[in-house]
């Protein structure tokens, strides 16, 4: 059974997606990239929360690997069920007023540490890339590309999962994860290696590859339409480094 402090946490990380989504929505244009955009850590501040991407849930800081700046998400304190640090009064500064969907069954949002990308307006056609490295988790080791998050906190997700050995698209409506399409093979990736996921998307038609390999091919329901960032599971520890948006020519 969850507990009640890890389902009050939920709740309030779920309407946390809801309020910002439905914000940035509201307040910003609607417009597709009109060129390739990477998310550029070089001017972060090592240990603190990264300004590129806002935290919705979890624990998300900029780390040092090798030389260079990468996001981390820190699964070892979200696994306690805790909610992104100070999120309601940071979103009510900065988006003014709360749009707040009642929404059934979510608990299940408690598990899933996400982080939005500022700068992206929106994302319809087109690919999103992001290189990844998996370095540990007792529960799972799972971290990947969230990508058409609506104003009600829908939204769908490309995931490696270590503990698997899979990619897999996942959707989540009304509260709901369902598993979607499965990659056509497992792939076994070492910790503290990186590899890439890319999500191509041209009207319904979507693909997602892992390293340059094609592993999912799918026709979504409709076309994508929302906004874009990183994804982790449970107690996952990964860090995340060159995410790219490059639109589809026209």
């Amino acid at each position: 059974m969850v507990a009640k402090s890890t389902l009050a946490a939920a709740v309030v990380a779920f309407s946390l997606v809801a309020t910002i989504g439905g914000a940035i929505g509201a307040q910003q244009p609607r417009s597709t990239p009109s060129r390739p955009v990477s998310i550029d850590l070089s001017k972060e501040r090592v240990g603190t929360e990264p300004k590129s991407f806002i935290p919705i849930v979890g624990d998300w800081v900029i780390a040092q690997d090798e030389g260079r700046k990468v996001v981390m998400v820190d699964g070892r304190k979200w696994k306690r069920g805790q909610p992104a640090g100070g999120l309601a009064d940071r979103a009510r500064e900065i988006y003014g007023a709360r749009h707040e969907d009642f929404i059934d069954n979510v608990a299940a949002f408690a598990y899933y540490p996400t982080a939005v990308a500022k700068g992206i307006d929106n994302f319809e056609n087109g690919e999103l890339s992001v290189k990844f490295k998996m370095i540990g988790g007792a529960l799972d080791r799972a971290q990947g590309i969230m990508f058409n998050l609506k104003t009600n906190g829908d939204w769908l997700a490309v995931r490696y999962n270590g503990t698997e050995d899979n990619l897999v698209l996942w959707t989540y409506t009304n509260g709901k994860r369902a598993y979607t399409k499965g990659g056509s093979e497992n792939v076994p990736l070492e910790l503290g290696t990186w590899h890439e996921i890319r999500v191509g998307v041209h009207g319904i038609k979507l693909t997602a590859s892992l390293d340059g390999k094609v592993l999912i091919e799918y026709d979504l329901k409709e076309p994508v339409n929302g906004k874009v960032g990183l994804w982790a599971k449970t107690d996952t520890m990964a860090e995340f480094d060159a995410f790219t948006v490059t639109p589809a020519a026209k």
